[in-house]
């Protein structure tokens, strides 16, 4: 999959494409109906799909404090993009320059003179341009002199309701693995490198591989049983915590630490993916290391029991 990161990298050789443009945060199964049209239409007209995203996402620029939090990493998102069979991405760095871009000037900078795009999928309800002054029917005239076609993306109901990101952040939120799963057409991961830690958990018998989310707030907040790929041909089990650590440290930032069951090897530096398979209980302050010991040992022990190591004793 080709990965273009800005305007400025874009070349002749891009010209001519069918295009469609939006988050895609957590690419679910409306993102994923999306791209099929978007593949098919291209196959027809014998010219490449592409999705045109942005990075940060605009409400992580304009209020950081106030956006939801992130399905999906850039690099998770590159990766179900590819999945689902997309050849080309254009990353517009969302910043000062793009914030103050004019709605007509992005429209010509990027689909006219920057990928002569002959058709565009967004929703209704697309705005973009300097104070959001640019939506569909701007697209709409402006294809008709520059000789674009716009298609409005059809909405992908599931139980009667819409699939969107949002559903998929609350039923997260809410520790409802099962729900997220559906929406999102693949079960719920997270990747990251494995990075040195405090070792505490080693000196308490649970040593643990740390990732750094990467952002500022998760949707997932707690403890889980987890499968973890990357290591090995097959995943390995093992419970997870996710959050700031009240009992150690209490940190600002959100961390993933997983012990991987009957494990040993050192794994600092490696990339993995963290699946995550059940919700055992929120995340708590404990009064002491032994406390936290303890539960640990209970959460394993229902981890091991969720993922089928042994006999399945609690619902």
């Amino acid at each position: 999959m080709q990965v273009i990161r800005g305007l400025h990298n874009l070349r002749i050789s891009h010209r001519g494409c069918v295009a469609t443009i939006g988050n895609f945060d957590g690419v679910h199964l409306g993102h994923q109906a999306v791209f099929r049209n978007l593949l098919e239409h291209g196959r027809d007209l014998g010219l490449p799909a592409t999705v045109i995203t942005f990075e940060p996402q605009s409400l992580e620029y304009f209020a950081p404090d106030a956006a939801p939090p992130r399905l999906t990493r850039l690099r998770e998102k590159l990766q179900a993009l590819r999945d689902s069979g997309i050849g080309r991405v254009v990353v517009l760095e969302f910043g000062p320059k793009l914030a103050a871009m004019e709605a007509h000037e992005f429209v010509r900078e990027l689909l006219v003179e920057g990928l002569a795009a002959r058709l565009l999928f967004v929703g209704d309800d697309f705005r973009f341009g300097y104070r959001r002054m640019g939506d569909y029917a701007l697209l709409e005239e402006m294809g008709r002199a520059h000789g674009f076609a716009v298609s409005n993306l059809n909405t992908v109901t599931q139980g009667n309701l819409r699939v969107s990101s949002t559903r998929i952040r609350e039923a997260l939120t809410q520790g409802d693995i099962e729900t997220a799963e559906g929406l999102l057409g693949r079960p719920y991961r997270i990747c990251g490198r494995v990075a040195h830690g405090a070792e505490r958990g080693r000196m308490i018998g649970f040593p643990t591989a740390n990732l750094d989310l990467h952002r500022r707030f998760s949707p997932l907040r707690g403890v889980f049983a987890v499968l973890v790929y990357g290591l090995e041909d097959a995943p390995l089990p093992g419970v997870a915590n996710i959050g700031t650590r009240p009992t150690v440290s209490g940190d600002a930032r959100y961390l993933l630490e997983v012990h991987l069951f009957d494990f040993a090897r050192r794994i600092y530096g490696a990339h993995v993916q963290v699946e995550f398979r059940r919700k055992l209980r929120d995340e708590r302050r404990f009064p002491s290391f032994e406390a936290l010991r303890r539960q640990i040992a209970l959460d394993a022990g229902l981890a091991r029991e969720v993922l089928g190591l042994v006999p399945m004793t609690v619902p």
